[in-house]
């Protein structure tokens, strides 16, 4: 049970601050409206580090997400036993995650009429700046490979600075690798508020875009994956 509320507070944790962003980047009206890419990513680097925090003090690993927990079992760095509540707890906290950033800017959604305004699932889920899917994939997992091959190296990356060196890592990914696909490296990040932007009631919504929704989720796995894959045969 720790594992899975210390993932659940983790993730919710990250998508609350990194959704939020998104929110306050582009709704009508809104403080922050038009803030640029460095403003995201930094952003969604401080959202990771202290999801990793909260789920640490919780006494979860802080993986926060499914590409790492199945890339990190894959290879026996994790063992199969804690998966299916590491995953439930991700999944779950990124929905109540997504949940609170829709009421919180609930008014603002409700002035926003359309993309135009920047009522869109880009608050919540990524999408390609060019749409190619091949390439689209290759970007994901390239981004999720990087991502995860340096966490491996990492040790316990919950203690001390290391959720703010995870959270500069995430930034890093982002500033170099996030221009294609918004580095989504993360199922659970992009599928939950991607459901909880087409279920709930969010004011003048626009479409989920569930034809790319498999993207950032197989892309991550598999990159996860290769990523542990390498670092079992290197180390």
């Amino acid at each position: 049970m720790n594992g899975f509320i210390g993932e659940l507070i983790g993730t919710a944790i990250l998508i609350a601050f990194g959704a939020g962003t998104g929110a306050n980047v582009n709704l009508k009206k809104t403080l922050g409206r038009g803030s640029g890419w460095l403003f995201i990513t930094v952003a969604w680097g401080f959202a990771v580090a202290f999801g990793v925090y909260a789920a640490g003090q919780f006494g979860a690993d802080g993986h926060l997400n499914p590409a790492v927990t199945l890339g990190f079992a894959a290879f026996g760095y994790f063992p199969w036993a804690k998966v299916p509540a590491y995953l439930a707890g991700q999944f779950i906290g990124a929905f109540i995650g997504a949940a609170l950033v829709i009421l919180h800017y609930y008014p603002h959604f409700k002035a926003a009429k359309g993309a135009e305004d920047g009522n869109s699932v880009g608050i919540f889920a990524t999408g390609p700046a060019i749409a190619n899917p091949l390439f689209n994939f290759l970007s994901e997992v390239i981004a999720t490979f990087i991502f995860i091959f340096v966490l491996l190296n990492l040790g316990d990356f919950t203690t001390g600075l290391k959720p703010l060196i995870v959270g500069f890592l995430i930034t890093m990914v982002g500033q170099s690798f996030g221009g294609t696909t918004g580095f989504a490296l993360n199922p659970a990040r992009d599928l939950a508020p991607r459901l909880a932007y087409a279920v709930l009631p969010v004011p003048n919504r626009g479409d989920a875009n569930w034809g790319y929704a498999w993207v950032p989720i197989v892309g991550p796995i598999v990159g996860g994956i290769l990523a542990a894959g390498l670092q079992f045969l290197i180390a």
